[in-house]
């Protein structure tokens, strides 16, 4: 029971690590989107998929990566953290990253429709696309590895619980030997009940005198 406490309690402290890399990562995202731009012009609205990422590879790849690659990996660190924040590491990789699209999703059109009302950039359909993408490559790159280690973590808290835990022979398994009986000495026999005074008879009496011999003894 102690060793399945401590592991609820690693558990436990492992999801709120990720809880908080989450609610920090958000606010940071929330400040970094939501501030109005510097450039004092913006583009056009743009609805129709990969015309935006056509436009930017037109223009060079070097260029188009130095565009587009801010934009891929702003979501990214969700596809790690909302698994990791809500406990399903160990459940489906699929289900897990079907869930997790599906809320980069959410969390990209949020964004959009703050940023078209507050600070009055203009939604492109491309940036919804380059998140999801980000997010899906984070899940399928970074969750497995994070999911070996915690399997490893759990295997040498198991092992460790076992290892202190007694064995079926009566030792542990940490090399500690079984006593077993006490040795039992061959030529030692049991004095007879006979010749054992018993405690209430020998009660109120010296028993250290010498018995007195009768006729019938000698």
């Amino acid at each position: 029971m102690q060793h399945h406490g401590r592991g609820a309690r690693a558990a436990f402290r492992f999801r709120a690590t990720g809880l908080l890399l989450l609610v920090g990562y958000l606010l940071y995202l929330g400040w970094l989107t939501l501030r109005p731009p510097a450039l004092p012009w913006v583009t056009a609205a743009n609805l129709r998929p990969l015309a935006t990422i056509r436009a930017e590879l037109a223009l060079g790849l070097w260029p188009a990566v130095q565009h587009l690659g801010g934009t891929l990996l702003l979501l990214a660190p969700l596809g790690v953290l909302l698994p990791w924040a809500v406990g399903r590491l160990e459940g489906s990789l699929l289900t897990s990253l079907a869930r997790t699209v599906f809320t980069g999703v959410l969390v990209s059109l949020g964004l959009a429709l703050l940023q078209t009302n507050r600070s009055g950039r203009p939604l492109d359909v491309d940036s919804l696309v380059l998140h999801l993408t980000g997010v899906a490559i984070a899940h399928a790159a970074l969750v497995p590895v994070l999911r070996g280690w915690t399997r490893r973590g759990a295997e040498r808290a198991r092992a460790s619980a076992s290892a202190g835990a007694p064995s079926a022979t009566g030792g542990s398994s940490r090399g500690e030997p079984f006593q077993g009986r006490a040795p039992r000495i061959s030529g030692v026999g049991t004095v007879p009940r006979a010749d054992v005074p018993s405690f209430s008879g020998a009660y109120g009496r010296d028993i250290t005198r010498p018995r007195r011999l009768t006729k019938e003894s000698s």
